[in-house]
């Protein structure tokens, strides 16, 4: 009986400094500079005995935090995205707010702009602008001299900006993220020859030659095919001429019911860049109207319209974004690099891609 009373106050014993600064792997010193401020410590020293404190239950969390959030610099990033109406931009976005948000080593505030015209002019004119409210920037924007020049003009301001989701060519860049493009075009090429009943033509659709992230997938998608690419009894996959959709939906259903028209072999189409509610469109089209040969399709993205193609066998194959991980990694990248020299070579945040097929939704 003594034994186990014993274990129960032990038990209900609460979580010391000692206990704190064991669990945080710092020093106890370190433990009592957070607790008391009277000298500064690491932000990152600071957040990693916060989380320490949050996980064993700290009876001192609560102040941690607030002497946290007192301390922490204010912060206003960046983000120019695009078309408010795409459902893949939506979620990007609400992904970089909550990041910004939720990050203890500054107080944050997201300023997020959605771009309709996608123009290097436009682009270029939104970057001065956002550039000149805040203290870094990220992009998502076609590589352009427009766009270099805005670039280098808030680097020359000391706002380093980012390539978000595909790379740029300006020198300046404070770095990247996303994912490694040329990897995903050939993960699509080997999906599209895996599930090909026959090898035949296969397609490939872009937003723009100047996205570098789409002109990536493409090199990758052709090196695939042009390593791998023969098939059974001497015939083999052919890679067509890349198609351009704008970014534009409706662009693309003109684009791909002239391909099916054109190609009426088809095997394959890898849709890289955007416009993929309007492919969708024409294959579901395509099969409502007595169309029964399958056409093997791989995306970028899983948003309400592709989920519902995946479960209704449209679609393929999705290659994701991990959005939630990406905004974390680019807002701690993108706070990491204000007020610091540039670095010798743009920072990298690389990521795994995420892949969806109708039996993991």
């Amino acid at each position: 009986m003594h034994k186990n009373v014993m274990e129960r106050r032990a038990a209900m014993r609460r979580p010391t400094i000692t206990d704190l600064a064991r669990e945080a792997e710092v020093s106890i010193s370190t433990v009592d500079r957070v607790l008391n401020g009277r000298l500064p410590v690491h932000p990152q020293t600071a957040s990693r005995v916060l989380a320490a404190a949050d996980r064993i239950g700290f009876y001192a969390a609560g102040l941690i935090r607030q002497r946290l959030e007192a301390q922490a610099p204010a912060r206003r990033l960046g983000f120019v995205l695009q078309q408010r109406s795409a459902p893949f931009y939506q979620a990007l976005g609400a992904a970089l707010r909550e990041a910004v948000l939720a990050c203890r080593t500054i107080r944050g505030q997201p300023v997020i702009e959605y771009l309709d015209d996608l123009t290097p002019a436009a682009v270029s004119d939104a970057l001065r602008r956002i550039g000149g409210q805040t203290d870094a920037l990220a992009l998502v924007a076609a590589d352009h001299a427009h766009v270099s020049r805005a670039i280098d003009e808030l680097h020359e301001q000391a706002v380093p900006v980012f390539a978000l989701l595909s790379d740029l060519t300006a020198p300046t860049r404070a770095g990247y993220a996303g994912l490694d493009s040329r990897k995903a075009g050939r993960f699509a090429g080997w999906a599209i020859s895996r599930l090909a009943r026959v090898p035949g033509p296969v397609a490939i659709m872009l937003g723009s030659h100047r996205y570098l992230g789409h002109e990536l997938c493409e090199l990758g998608y052709r090196s695939y095919f042009r390593e791998t690419g023969t098939g059974g009894s001497g015939s083999s996959f052919k890679v067509l001429e890349a198609l351009v959709s704008l970014e534009e939906p409706r662009l693309a259903y003109e684009a791909t019911a002239d391909l099916l028209r054109r190609t009426p072999d088809l095997v394959g189409l890898y849709v890289a860049g955007g416009g993929i509610e309007g492919v969708i469109g024409m294959l579901r089209d395509r099969i409502q109207g007595g169309e029964t040969g399958h056409l093997v399709t791989v995306c970028n993205e899983l948003t309400g319209v592709t989920r519902a193609a995946l479960i209704d066998g449209i679609v393929d194959v999705v290659i994701a974004h991990p959005l939630e991980r990406i905004a974390n990694d680019l807002v701690a990248a993108m706070i990491h690099s204000i007020g610091r020299p540039s670095p010798a070579a743009p920072v990298q945040v690389m990521l795994p891609f995420e892949l969806y097929t109708p039996e993991n939704l």
